[in-house]
This record gives C-alpha cells, sequence and structure tokens, in this order.
C-alpha cells in the first residue's frame, strides 16, 4: 500500500467507510444528480456479468438514473433487454442505438452536414448515451457491461468526488489491479505489455513533455470506468475506435486543469478478455494500434512534436527492450505472491506488440487523421433539441417494447436467454 501522489489526484483506498461515502452520495444526490451509463451488445445480456451489474445497481440509492445504450439486431432482442432492465429501481432508459427512429434522427442530423451514422461501435454508443443521460444528470458513472467484479463500491467511488463539491473534481478515471483466472494471474496484457513500456519509450524518444507525464500519471489509462460532470460529457470530442478510453484522456488533457483530475482504486478488478488477433485489425493487436496512433497524434497536437518514419524504427527498438525488462518484473512480483505466469508466453506476445508499432506507424503516415466523432455542442449547434428527441424516440421504443411483453405473456423471459442461445435461431446472438 502507498500513498503517492501523480499530477493528477490519486484517491487511495486505506479501507475507506464505504457506508458513510453512501450516505453522504444519497444526500448529495438529492441536490445533484447522478446516473449510471452502460454501453452494451445485446450478447451481453446472455452473460453473468451485466446480471451482476445489473442487480449490484437495484441497491444503488445514489444513482438517480440509469441509462443503457444497447446495439440490438432487431425489435427483439431489444424487447428482451428492456425486460431484462425492468426491475431496477431507479427511472431507465434503454436506447436502442440503431432503433429504426434514432437512425431517422442521426440520417436528419448528417442532412445538415454532420455524419454520426458512418461511425459504430462503443464510441458511437458513448456519443448517444452522454448526450441524453446529460439531459438529467450532473455527474455521470460511464462503465462496461463485462464487469465479472462489479459491486456497488464501483459507481460509488467514481461519483463521489464529483458530487463533493469542495473537492472540486470533474473527471475521475478508476484504476485496479487486474487479477484473476485459474489458476490466478495477472490480466491487462495491453496495459502491461504494451502501454506502460510504450510511455516509457516515448518519453526516453521525445523527452518529458506535459503530454507524457500527464498520461504516465494515470495508472490504468486504458480502463473503462470512469466519471465527468455534464458539461464535460458535452464538450468532449469521443473517439469511435479501440483508442477510446486513451483518446479520452487526451480530450480531458485539452479541456481540464490537473488539478480537476483524479483517478481512483477500484481494488482487484476482473472482465472479460479479447484474443491476441491475427493481423493489426483484431483483437488486442487492434487496441494497440489504436492507442499508438492516437498518442502520436496527441503529441503532434498539443506538444509540437515533429514524428518520423525513423522514429518509429527507434521507438520500436526502445519499447522492445523497456518490454522485455517488464517481463521479468512481473515474473518477480508472481513468483513472490504464488500467482501464475508464463514468462514465455509475455515475451512471445511482447514481440507481436513490438510489430504492430511498425503496422501502426505506417497506418499513421497513410492516414494521420482523426477517428473521432464531434462534441455535443457541435451537434446541438445544427439541431439544438436533438437530445430530447433522442429521449422522446427511446422512451417511444420502450413503450412499444413494453406494449408487446404485455401482449404476449409467454415471450421468452430474460433469464432464459442462456437457454435459448444455444438454439439455430440467428436473432439471439450478435
Amino acid at each position: 500500500m502507498d500513498y503517492k501522489q501523480e499530477l493528477i489526484t490519486t484517491i487511495h483506498d486505506f479501507g475507506c467507510d464505504l457506508d458513510l461515502l453512501e450516505a453522504r452520495l444519497t444526500q448529495l444526490c438529492e441536490t445533484f444528480p447522478t446516473a449510471v451509463l452502460i454501453p452494451a451488445l445485446y450478447e451481453e445480456l446472455e452473460r453473468p456479468a451485466l446480471t451482476r451489474i445489473r442487480d449490484c445497481l437495484t441497491t444503488c440509492q445514489f444513482v438517480n438514473t440509469v441509462v443503457v445504450c444497447l446495439y440490438a439486431k432487431s425489435l427483439e432482442q431489444y424487447t428482451k433487454a428492456v425486460h431484462f432492465f425492468s426491475v431496477l429501481p431507479q427511472p431507465t432508459l434503454v436506447i436502442w442505438e440503431n432503433s429504426p427512429r434514432v437512425n431517422q434522427l442521426l440520417e436528419k442530423l448528417r442532412e445538415k452536414g454532420l455524419d454520426l451514422m458512418s461511425f459504430k461501435g462503443k464510441g458511437r454508443a458513448v456519443w448517444i448515451g452522454l448526450g441524453v443521460v446529460s439531459l438529467q444528470a450532473e455527474a455521470i458513472a460511464l462503465h462496461d457491461a463485462d464487469i465479472i467484479t462489479y459491486d456497488k463500491s464501483y459507481p460509488l467511488k467514481l461519483l463521489f468526488p464529483l458530487l463533493e463539491k469542495e473537492l472540486g473534481i470533474s473527471f475521475n478515471k478508476a484504476y485496479y489491479a487486474r487479477l484473476g483466472g485459474d489458476p490466478r494471474g495477472f490480466h491487462g496484457r495491453v496495459m502491461r505489455l504494451f502501454v506502460t513500456p510504450l510511455l516509457v519509450a516515448l518519453m526516453d524518444l521525445y523527452g518529458y513533455n506535459n503530454y507524457l507525464r500527464y498520461l504516465s500519471a494515470y495508472r490504468y489509462p486504458l480502463s473503462g470506468e470512469f466519471a465527468l460532470t455534464n458539461d464535460i460529457a458535452l464538450n468532449t470530442r469521443i473517439p469511435s475506435n479501440w483508442g477510446l478510453e486513451i483518446g479520452l484522456l487526451a480530450e480531458v488533457y485539452r479541456n481540464l486543469a490537473p488539478q480537476r483530475i483524479a483517478q481512483i482504486d477500484l481494488g482487484n478488478f476482473d472482465h472479460k478478455h479479447q484474443v491476441i488477433g491475427n493481423s493489426s485489425q483484431e483483437g488486442l493487436r487492434k487496441m494497440c494500434s489504436d492507442v499508438l496512433r492516437s498518442i502520436l497524434r496527441t503529441l503532434i497536437e498539443t506538444e509540437r512534436v515533429v514524428v518520423t518514419r525513423e522514429q518509429i524504427h527507434t521507438l520500436r527498438i526502445k519499447f522492445t527492450r523497456e518490454a522485455q525488462d517488464f517481463t521479468r518484473q512481473y515474473f518477480v512480483d508472481a513468483r513472490f505472491n504464488n500467482l501464475h505466469y508464463d514468462r514465455h508466453q509475455e515475451e512471445a506476445t511482447v514481440d507481436i506488440f513490438q510489430q504492430v508499432i511498425a503496422e501502426a506507424g505506417e497506418e499513421f503516415f497513410q492516414n494521420p487523421a482523426a477517428a473521432q466523432i464531434p462534441d455535443w455542442t457541435r451537434a446541438l449547434a445544427a439541431m439544438p433539441a436533438l437530445r430530447e428527441q433522442l429521449r422522446e424516440a427511446t422512451r417511444r421504443d420502450m413503450a412499444e417494447a413494453k406494449a408487446i411483453l404485455a401482449a404476449n405473456p409467454d415471450f421468452i423471459p430474460l433469464e432464459n436467454i442462456n437457454a435459448e442461445s444455444k438454439s439455430p435461431n440467428p436473432l439471439n446472438s450478435i
């Protein structure tokens, strides 16, 4: 346990009194409304993690609103999702992000010169969700739908620093120890074996500049769990690729002073794991590629760094040496704590990641433009009532789903999705 501070405020858990924090946050949210936003695919409903998250949220009196931004292939899937979340005591909006009603609104936005239809995936879901939830919440906690270790302390810790106004925090990022599996061992390969040695190598190459110092202050910059105030939500461009988390930190860097940024300890944490992938367009290799290009782009934009192909070759060499040193350190840590650690596999992963640097570097030179969704203030300049219209579209979608449920008492309940997903019906999976 340590009490080290960084450029941004680090909020440690020294055995904090969660009951005391919960009582205070429950009091504060009567004046400053809170919300939890969860971007999700329909397939997440077939896994136990989202059921755990939903059930934990039923006990969170300090959460005023729950918003789920769901990608579903059909009205049937969406209806099952509405049923699934109907047990929540909070007012709950299940946004069908690709519904005909939502798409019709986004099509109108495209006609006005702002194309959101070309963006897919988590980035678009987060953008839509932030727009709608900012109508009714002053503080918004966002997290993924695949957290295996979820409990009520997660949204509690994320939201509390934003509502306790004397703390002066507008953005709060989670950090944690990625441990799990059987046998128990280290997870978080992209963070441990790519981002951490990459930042060291970049500082060696470009110097200890402000942006790299800022990124290095985060203990887990790739965490998908954070909270932000509604004004920051409206003024932040959302990256549309797998560089979302690192790209979001770049936006926070531009928009906020370090004194208004914090990171908070969520303890041990585990969620769904991605495959490495066979190319730079798949799995963790795609994530690493997007992360590197995002960092290079921000260095150019904010630190006036000039990036050359020769420097990418140098970066690759420096990265490999740093990453190999980290594998030795993780080996020592794992052995002391009796954790499973396959050092050969770790070094093989480093070899793959160093190849990603070469591939991503070349992709960056060919197309250095950012894959970012414009912030909400620009969208509202084109369609001032867009947030309200998206909320109304969601209410109509939900009313249609509830009418189907009411008219069909034999409609397959969500608790049977796992069994149903084993059938050949293609509507039951994405």
